[in-house]
């Protein structure tokens, strides 16, 4: 693992999926996801931005959810900062494989953008991470992603 990848910060946020974030099916609702990923990736882009942050959703890139998940199952997402401006953080998530899988149950990538008390983006307090550093999977991959989707709506 390069440097920069080892001094980067994880998040954990665990859950236990109630019959209130249920469909019909049984399994995680679609809303409730997004709000889950929601939390996961605020609390990551908290975690990257520092103690003076005070950030707001810009958009969500992508999210995706590749398993059901039924009520009763614990689930983990990882999140990480995969790319930083001047007032914006790009974070990845990663829902670890559920039990007897081998992949994630879903990853999404959302970008926050630090404000000021009048809700004008404003620099973050840290200089910008160098880009080209090196990272690991899952995160080399959502960051090539993000890098796809941000040129497409540039």
């Amino acid at each position: 693992m390069a440097d920069s990848d080892s001094l980067a910060v994880e998040t954990v946020t665990h859950r236990l999926i109630l019959p209130r974030d249920a469909n019909h099916y049984g399994t995680l609702y679609a809303g409730a996801l997004l709000s889950l990923a929601l939390e996961a990736g605020y609390a990551t882009a908290y975690q990257a931005a520092g103690l003076n942050a005070n950030l707001v959703l810009k958009r969500v890139l992508d999210l995706r959810c590749y398993e059901p998940v039924p009520i009763g199952r614990v689930i983990r997402i990882l999140g990480r900062q995969i790319h930083r401006g001047t007032a914006q953080i790009v974070v990845g998530l990663w829902g670890a494989p559920l039990e007897g899988a081998s992949s994630p149950w879903m990853d999404g990538v959302m970008q926050f953008v630090q404000v000021d008390p009048s809700g004008r983006p404003e620099p973050l307090s840290e200089e910008p991470e160098n880009q080209s550093g090196h990272l690991s999977p899952p995160w080399s991959g959502l960051r090539d992603r993000t890098r796809k989707l941000l040129h497409v709506r540039q």
